[in-house]
């Protein structure tokens, strides 16, 4: 039988309550291959050697991780580093930003250098987007809850990991038990991110997003919209036909009325197709009733994958005067980042990054990191 992820909480929980041992140390164990160098903790190649090291256990719990558990079921294959200073490709992407640059309310802003990691749920996606090259890969198959933890494991390995965002690759929400999962271990102890430093993407899974708020409370939720009409976002997003935008528009109305909590609309623009001032006065109707802040994402090129190009700058920023001088509505360009290590927004893929590119640009402005 195949050795589980010691961070699959789930199996861990099951596996010790079956043996009678207090669910207490699960934590702990987490805590000790937390502490341990890179080199030992991520390594794979005599992953349970060392079980008998981790302290104060009760003595039937050292058979037990040896013949069910690993402490990792994943390695970090490469490092590339992004000119933009955006990236560890683990099949998930650490975002680096200096939260002191930009403005808030006309204020500076408090804080410093942090990073962000973007984690996948799935390994493809069977969403089709067809602007996103992950879509084109087709679903391959869920990543278990340990799996999902792992990539916390690994990036914080790289960086101080603050913000945990679910774009990567993948729909979440189709992979709604080993994602809540994966976030109540990272809430808990020995991660303990704030909920409120945790953002879920989603196309809009309608009946995922109306138990989204009462399983994982206090979590972010984004929409990828990307259209303010049915026919458009049918166009661009096959999945659509299933979650017509008006029954998601009831979900949303009735999450934010359960959590009282803002969203994120993610909008990517894609010329000549949604990014039309037409559009942004439809987008800016649609969301009227809402509170909500708009993430516009400029579309990220993925070779011959989409015949898709980027607006212009001008499109873009007129888009953003629509939202936020006729409808009021907090509206943000998100930074191109990551393109040459095939890492931005959209790109990601079961490939490696043909080059591997150096440089020491300036930690960039924070773009996740909004107060909602």
């Amino acid at each position: 039988m195949a050795l589980r992820s010691i961070f699959d909480a789930a199996e861990v929980r099951a596996e010790f309550q079956n043996a009678g041992i207090n669910s207490q140390f699960i934590p702990l164990i987490w805590k000790y291959i937390l502490s341990l160098p890179p080199s030992l903790s991520l390594s794979l190649h005599n992953p349970n050697s060392e079980w008998d090291d981790v302290p104060s256990l009760p003595s039937s719990a050292y058979p037990l991780l040896r013949s069910k558990f690993k402490r990792s079921t994943s390695t970090l294959h490469s490092v590339f580093d992004s000119i933009d200073e955006n990236g560890a490709f683990v099949e998930a992407v650490i975002m680096r930003y200096d939260t002191r640059l930009g403005k808030y309310g006309g204020q500076p802003r408090p804080g410093g250098p942090r990073a962000t990691l973007c984690i996948s749920s799935q390994v493809g996606c069977k969403m089709g987007c067809k602007f996103c090259a992950t879509g084109s890969m087709g679903f391959k198959n869920n990543l278990s809850s340990g799996e999902i933890v792992e990539q916390l494991v690994h990036a914080s390995c790289l960086a101080q990991i603050r913000n945990v965002v679910f774009m990567g690759m993948g729909e979440p929400l189709n992979n709604y038990i080993a994602l809540v999962e994966a976030v109540r271990v990272m809430t808990g102890p020995p991660f303990q991110l704030s909920p409120k430093r945790i953002t879920v993407s989603t196309v809009g899974i309608t009946h995922a997003i109306k138990k989204f708020h009462g399983d994982i409370p206090n979590v972010n939720l984004a929409v990828s919209l990307h259209a303010p009409v049915q026919d458009i976002r049918c166009q661009i997003m096959p999945a659509a036909r299933a979650f017509p935008l008006e029954k998601l528009m009831d979900a949303l109305q009735e999450y934010q009325k359960n959590s009282q909590q803002k969203i994120f609309i993610e909008y990517i623009l894609l010329d000549g197709v949604n990014d039309e001032e037409q559009h942004a006065h439809q987008l800016g109707q649609l969301l009227d009733t809402f509170e909500v802040v708009v993430n516009l994402i400029p579309f990220n090129p993925i070779g011959t994958l989409s015949h898709f190009r980027t607006s212009s700058e001008q499109k873009v920023i007129k888009f953003q005067k629509i939202l936020r001088g006729t409808y009021n509505i907090r509206t943000t360009i998100r930074k191109q980042m990551g393109q040459d290590i095939s890492g931005a927004c959209g790109q990601l893929v079961v490939n490696i990054p043909d080059n591997r590119s150096h440089g020491s640009a300036a930690v960039l402005a924070d773009i996740e990191d909004l107060s909602l």
